[in-house]
């Protein structure tokens, strides 16, 4: 069978000789006897394990990770804690007990990620994100860059797992390790890990933001469906961090976005890309761009359709009110005389918008028809 598309449950069906390593001193007889709990037990008697003795738990499976290399016991161990996380998320947080503060919790993650098979690479990258997630914000014992001050400075720092972790998501969409799972993996652990400004940074520093454009475009199944919800969801969490903004306006993105809202019927996505809209309207360039390409008509159309979200629908109606400010803040007639009479004339949306030209056709007759007169000139010299 080929490793690649080994699965959870198959890998904890094996039957690990602990004895052995313990008798070649990989594993301590604690070790051996917390193992032995626990191993091929039901998950709740699991659970309740976990419950009692929890960074004891984590402190076993982190360094047989670390000592042992034999893939089949680290596919198991990897096995073993995804099973846990899956089961419940905020178990992430034992990794972040204080009586784990000497042990380098993040380094097998991160080495793993650039090792083995494919089921090593992803249940490493899952793993890790779930840990980064689940780290102590900014408070007594940690410091600016999140690491535990009272962590020793041979640890992993948070900064360098950050960085190391977004090259290896970078490497996945510029290039996966697995032809159908190594893109998907890559955009679920960035859509959960871009919460955090450090991984934003990060990945605008890594030149990611173009790796996600491409895959902005119409889905119809299950799975393209949910990578494009995801997708969404990185640009959506991006759109707060001013940096990428900017980047994210040199791009294809809001045309592909745009293209995306008017055909979906997935209301996960249409909430998503809604969001991310409103927070783009008043950065830069994006309203007027949003107008030419035909926003206002694309909402109407929107709201008129059966949600059954109301924070979508009140998305779509802020989003409405937002791009009618925008018409008329275009639209204004000093701005058109200015673009007139320096003769840099342009498609902006002010000159297909039938609202501007009922409103000010009275403003034309100011100054002895002074723009009329320009308009003329322009018409009889242009090249244009």
């Amino acid at each position: 069978m080929d490793r690649a598309e080994l699965t959870t449950e198959q890998v904890l069906k094996r039957d690990i000789p602990w004895e052995t390593y313990m008798t070649t001193k990989l594993i301590t007889g604690t070790c051996l006897q917390l193992l032995r709990r626990y191993d091929n037990r039901s998950e709740s008697y699991r659970a309740q394990l976990l419950d009692d003795d929890g960074p004891a738990y984590i402190r076993v499976f982190v360094s047989i990770l670390r000592d042992i290399t034999k893939e089949e016991t680290v596919e198991y161990v990897l096995a073993l804690i995804d099973e846990m996380l899956t089961a419940n998320p905020k178990r992430a947080r034992l990794f972040h007990d204080k009586s784990l503060a000497n042990e380098d919790t993040y380094e097998p993650f991160l080495r793993l990620l650039w090792r083995g098979n494919w089921f090593i690479r992803e249940k490493s990258c899952k793993i890790l994100s779930h840990i980064i997630s689940a780290r102590p914000k900014a408070r007594e014992g940690i410091i600016s860059n999140g690491e535990a001050s009272y962590s020793k400075s041979k640890l992993t720092t948070i900064d360098d797992v950050l960085k190391g972790l977004v090259e290896w998501l970078c490497a996945q969409l510029k290039a996966p390790s697995h032809p159908t799972s190594g893109v998907p993996t890559a955009i679920s652990c960035l859509s959960t890990l871009l919460r955090e400004p450090l991984v934003r940074s990060s990945f605008v520093q890594a030149d990611g933001v173009k790796l996600l454009v491409p895959l902005i475009s119409p889905a119809s199944t299950q799975q393209s469906i949910q990578l494009l919800y995801e997708t969404c969801l990185c640009v959506w969490l991006l759109s707060y961090y001013e940096p990428a903004v900017e980047y994210l306006g040199t791009t294809r993105t809001l045309p592909r976005l745009v293209e995306v809202v008017k055909g979906s019927t997935k209301e996960k996505v249409v909430r998503v890309i809604a969001l991310t809209l409103k927070n783009l309207l008043t950065k830069g360039t994006f309203g007027a761009q949003m107008v030419d390409l035909g926003l206002p008509q694309i909402v109407q159309s929107l709201k008129a359709q059966a949600w059954s979200d109301e924070d979508l629908l009140d998305t779509l109606n802020q989003l409405e009110v937002g791009l009618k400010d925008n018409i008329k803040r275009l639209s204004s007639f000093d701005k058109y005389k200015q673009e007139v009479l320096l003769g840099h004339l342009d498609w902006s949306p002010m000159h297909k918008d039938p609202v501007f030209w009922r409103d000010n056709i009275t403003n034309f007759e100011e100054n002895d028809f002074q723009i009329i007169c320009v308009l003329i000139m322009i018409l009889d010299t242009s090249g244009d």
